[in-house]
């Protein structure tokens, strides 16, 4: 009896494993017993798994590399067929001299939107290839939040949204390049200027703890917030999916670059329309320039 059972089971995992063969990843494979073939069937299991999480994956990145193409078209699109019609009307013999001061304004407004456009997507391209000099030195991160919120001054204050800000007097010192992590600060708190629901408030804070610094920006959102947090971070991917908002979709996914390339992290919490984005950075020490020395 007790062979006729092992028989039994080894018959079931060969039936399971040609399923699995076939394409059916949902199959989970019962593991029996203490011997060789319990083991066989866990790593069914796991094989089973690791390639579902496989085309999982290919499956996602195919449906992103999809999107990107159709939100750069768009984004790209917008701003060159402006340029391309006002080019057109300025041709005409009979505008006066204010018309066309008026539309060239309108097309350097629109060559410097199609400039940004560019210098991100270049940006962009550069961080996901690793392709960055960082320049790497003991900043006071407290000092440079200040630096970003004084140039965003004005744009604050023509906002109707209500920043409440917390930053400590005292300097906090870390090992970072602090050209880049200014326009990580500047991203996310351009993002929340763009995306906020109008007479809200933005809150951002810089708390100093034992190991590590965190910054964190939150606000009320003006669109519907129904999509993976992870997912944001995709190039050209956007929240506000009618995309009527001025911003190339990149900003956040340089700003997650930015801090990972020192050794930092960076994620997203949404609670209902509160959207929340969270900067952890560690207090770490930079390694002595001429290196360790190996016996």
């Amino acid at each position: 009896f007790f062979v006729y059972k092992r028989v039994m089971y080894f018959n079931n995992l060969v039936k399971a494993s040609n399923s699995i063969a076939a394409g059916n990843f949902d199959l989970v494979i019962e593991e029996k017993g203490k011997d060789q073939i319990r083991v066989l069937a866990r790593n069914f299991n796991n094989i089973k798994n690791g390639y579902k999480r496989s085309m999982d994956e290919q499956i996602k990145s195919e449906r992103l590399k999809t999107e990107l193409i159709t939100n750069v078209s768009h984004d790209l699109k917008t701003p060159l067929t402006s340029i391309i019609n006002y080019v057109d009307l300025l041709k005409s013999k009979e505008l006066s001299q204010e018309e066309k001061d008026s539309y060239i304004e309108i097309l350097d407004r629109k060559s410097q939107r199609l400039k940004v456009l560019i210098e991100d997507l270049f940006e962009a391209s550069k961080m996901s290839s690793g392709a960055v000099n960082l320049e790497r030195e003991q900043v006071d991160i407290a000092a440079i939040l200040r630096q970003t919120l004084g140039e965003l001054d004005e744009k604050i204050n023509q906002s109707s949204l209500i920043f409440r800000v917390n930053i400590p007097t005292e300097k906090i010192y870390l090992y970072l390049d602090g050209k880049k992590t200014w326009r990580v600060f500047e991203n996310l708190i351009n993002n929340a200027l763009k995306y906020s629901q109008p007479n809200t408030r933005v809150y951002i804070d810089l708390v100093e703890l034992e190991s590590n610094v965190l910054f964190t920006i939150k606000n009320v959102a003006n669109y519907e917030m129904d999509f993976d947090p992870e997912e944001i971070f995709e190039r050209f991917k956007r929240g506000d999916k009618s995309r009527n908002t001025e911003g190339s979709g990149l900003g956040l996914a340089i700003a997650k670059s930015i801090v990972e390339l020192q050794d930092g992290r960076m994620h997203i919490e949404i609670d209902g329309d509160l959207f929340k984005v969270v900067v952890e950075f560690k207090k770490t020490q930079p390694l002595p320039k001429e290196g360790l020395l190996l016996n």
